[in-house]
């Protein structure tokens, strides 16, 4: 209880700082998409320097660097990096930051994304300095993980509620959320289906009219795993040294599609007996109800046989890429490939074509952005 109102406190003490003087003048947003940036996971001359800078910012024994897990709908922001004149992720997390501590902040993220692509983890760190409000200069302890995440998610719901803040971690003042990252993993959702996409998936997946083999997709991406050089799968622009990369993962999935609601047949399956529980517990397998045919569950998952009024559900794959990084436009331009080959347009021995090809002009379309999400950035966490 007291961790509440010590956090209510804190949010109504830095809502009454938030008048115009104290406030950074706010940017006029624009949701349109923005020109392309360039993205690469190397080191260049100026994000050297942006690293130094980041590290020299928490000398001060007052400053508190903070690692920041955040989820967020792509589609609504022009990307994650700060730019003028569009609504991104970055600035949206330095504004909440700012209402909540009184002071401007500078936030790093760990891997940049594009306008509409998601993310249901991206890492970002950022310094605090803890001033007192009511006594200036008043040095006061670091605000606790719990108390930051609570006091952030505060003032970005009071916005638009499409960034959430996930994790907070307290790390040490040379940790950097981007160069730190031993590796990301990317999904990429696809759903497969003549019928048109439903309204809960828009701006959600890839929809594929045709039906997608999905053997033929997992032996694609088996051809593509491993280090080689990836310049048939490296977008224009990208700044990265070099195009060499090693795909620890790269794999299909077939997966429930969702929103997921069960069928008619689905909640007859799942009204086990106590008989049946008992079995479960045990780890034992339950058997399905014997007038239930394979066939029978199939129609029922895909939405056939049930009525007027109910639609038929998409097949759904998701593409799962694991790598420490990423050319830009590298994940995309792989699945546009997979998708291909799951169609029947090409074989895995035209993937394998493309890759020696080492020319991004042999490669499929680009998959859209729409249906990209990363996943997670993992740590050696101290």
């Amino acid at each position: 209880m007291s961790d509440i109102n010590a956090t209510s406190s804190m949010i109504s003490e830095s809502a009454r700082s938030d008048s115009p003087k104290h406030l950074l003048s706010r940017r006029s947003e624009s949701p349109h998409r923005p020109s392309k940036i360039a993205r690469t996971d190397d080191l260049s001359d100026g994000e050297q320097q942006d690293s130094v800078a980041s590290k020299t910012m928490t000398q001060n024994p007052r400053v508190q660097r903070y690692l920041v897990a955040v989820e967020y709908i792509g589609t609504r922001f022009s990307g994650s990096q700060q730019q003028l004149n569009c609504r991104t992720v970055v600035g949206a997390l330095q504004e909440a930051f700012h209402k909540f501590i009184g002071q401007p902040v500078s936030i790093f993220c760990s891997s940049r994304t594009d306008a509409g692509v998601h993310a249901l983890s991206n890492v970002c760190h950022v310094d605090v300095e803890r001033i007192s409000k009511r006594k200036p200069g008043e040095v006061l302890p670091p605000h606790e993980p719990a108390v930051v995440r609570r006091a952030v998610n505060h003032f970005l719901q009071k916005n638009e509620g499409d960034v959430m803040v996930i994790d907070v971690r307290c790390v040490p003042p040379d940790f950097h959320a981007r160069y730190k990252a031993r590796e990301r993993t990317y999904f990429y959702r696809l759903l497969s289906g003549p019928e048109p996409l439903s309204s809960f998936e828009k701006d959600r997946a890839w929809h594929v009219p045709e039906d997608l083999d999905l053997l033929a997709m997992q032996k694609a991406c088996r051809a593509l795993v491993g280090c080689h050089d990836f310049s048939s799968f490296r977008a224009a622009g990208c700044q990265a040294n070099s195009p060499i990369r090693t795909l620890d993962e790269l794999c299909v999935s077939e997966v429930l599609p969702t929103p997921y609601f069960p069928s008619i047949t689905e909640r007859a399956q799942n009204n086990f007996t106590e008989e049946n529980l008992l079995a479960c517990s045990n780890n034992a397998e339950v058997p399905d109800s014997p007038s239930t045919s394979n066939h029978d569950r199939l129609d029922g998952f895909n939405g056939a046989g049930q009525g007027f009024g109910v639609r038929r559900r998409h097949r759904c794959f998701v593409v799962t890429a694991r790598a420490r990084s990423f050319l830009y436009h590298q994940v995309r331009l792989l699945v546009g490939v997979i998708k291909c080959v799951g169609t029947g347009d090409l074989t895995v021995s035209d993937v394998e074509r493309i890759l020696n090809a080492k020319t991004v002009t042999a490669a499929s379309p680009m998959a859209p952005a729409c249906g990209l999400y990363l996943g997670n950035v993992k740590y050696d966490l101290p």
